[in-house]
């Protein structure tokens, strides 16, 4: 296949956004026939549904009996701000930030929240921090998956079992698709449009003992919203981790979500979801390694992300470019895709360094992945010819 040649076959399905996220292998809107719409979430059968995917989540994921689960307003950003709005200013605070997500709740807690006590230890995009100066007698701020950055932790062995602090990992990338060592966690949030490829706007907080406890017996100095309050008469409204939400929930998002964890006990559980993600990111691995113009920004092997995989564009010609030039190379890659309907929603993060983000969580096909590497050779020699042409 010559350069200009296009590949003769396409992904059978070309959606490989990083959030929202591709729909599980199979999905219609069949599956939403039993939802229960037109009455209140609150009925005894609404109420059920809620509960039912609450506990599906608790069972797939492996959580410890003595762990809440609790759906809750905003996708993974309401869940996370939910539980700093609540639970931070006890103790001082340990931000780790190496990519956008992580750069954004530094910022909500020292000018939202305001907090005074706050040590912020970062590393650029493609890299960790260093975990060896993370203080557990702190609060510890962190995300599992750098979606950004395609940056994950490698394990959770650095977090000690006798921490004083609580642990809060924003897992929306990770939950479903990496182990998480749940002794390990006191909080954990995500949303259903991610690894599960369900709707938007409805987040899931995970809570541990240590954290329920935090709730119970500290109470903020600022006035919380509605939709952040856990607490009733100082003690914790359990029915928001029973299927009692605080706001209302869609049902129709609802049966999508529970739709989804009815395909991944189809597919194994967790071990299959893992394992398909897996399988997805090595689809890409093996292509960049035999690939000469593209590089993982991931830096080190064991912190790769098998979901969210960040790529950035070696070829000498487009990496002498300054920041914005390689900004227009990459999106002109990812228009020339879109064109074709081969890849859509693949381009770089905003704040990241300008390249190319595929998603390869499970309800992603490998064939499809396989079927894309060529387009995006393709991609890449036509957008090169463009920019010689405007030399």
């Amino acid at each position: 296949m010559t350069a200009a040649q296009k590949p003769a076959k396409r992904p059978a399905v070309a959606h490989f956004s990083s959030g929202p996220c591709a729909k599980r292998p199979g999905w219609s809107l069949q599956g939403l026939s039993n939802a229960f719409l037109g009455r209140s979430h609150r009925a005894k059968e609404g109420k059920a549904r809620l509960k039912l995917a609450i506990d599906k989540t608790k069972a797939i994921l492996g959580l410890p009996a003595d762990y809440l689960c609790g759906i809750v307003p905003a996708s993974d950003t309401g869940a996370y701000e939910m539980a700093m709005w609540t639970m931070l200013g006890a103790r001082g605070v340990d931000a780790l930030a190496w990519e956008s997500f992580g750069k954004g709740w530094v910022t909500d807690i020292t000018k939202q929240l305001k907090l005074k006590d706050v040590r912020v230890i970062e590393a650029d995009y493609g890299r960790l921090p260093d975990l060896s100066k993370v203080d557990f007698s702190r609060d510890v701020l962190f995300t599992s998956n750098g979606t950004t950055s395609g940056v994950k932790v490698p394990n959770y062995d650095w977090i000690p079992a006798d921490r004083e602090g609580l642990t809060f990992a924003d897992a929306t990338s990770a939950a479903f698709a990496q182990g998480i060592d749940w002794s390990k966690i006191d909080v954990c949030t995500f949303s259903w449009q991610k690894v599960l490829g369900g709707e938007a706007a409805h987040g899931m907080l995970i809570l541990s003992p240590r954290a329920v406890k935090r709730l119970e017996t500290y109470t903020p100095a600022w006035p919380l919203p509605k939709v952040f309050r856990l607490m009733s008469g100082g003690k914790l409204i359990k029915g928001v981790f029973e299927g009692e939400t605080i706001n209302t929930p869609s049902m129709l998002a609802t049966e999508d979500y529970l739709d989804a964890l009815a395909w991944a006990e189809s597919v194994g559980g967790l071990k299959g979801l893992m394992g398909r993600a897996d399988a997805n990111a090595k689809v890409l691995f093996d292509w960049i390694e035999r690939t000469s113009w593209i590089a993982n920004l991931a830096v080190k092997p064991e912190t790769r992300s098998n979901t969210s995989v960040c790529l950035m564009i070696t070829d000498p010609a487009v990496a002498s470019l300054g920041k914005d030039a390689q900004a227009a190379f990459a999106k002109s890659l990812t228009s020339l895709l879109e064109k074709e309907g081969v890849a859509y929603d693949i381009a770089f993060y905003r704040d990241a360094p300008p390249g190319l983000r595929i998603w390869t969580g499970s309800t992603v096909e490998a064939s499809d992945l396989a079927a894309l590497t060529p387009w995006l050779d393709w991609a890449f020699a036509e957008a090169k010819t463009q920019l010689a042409k405007a030399a």
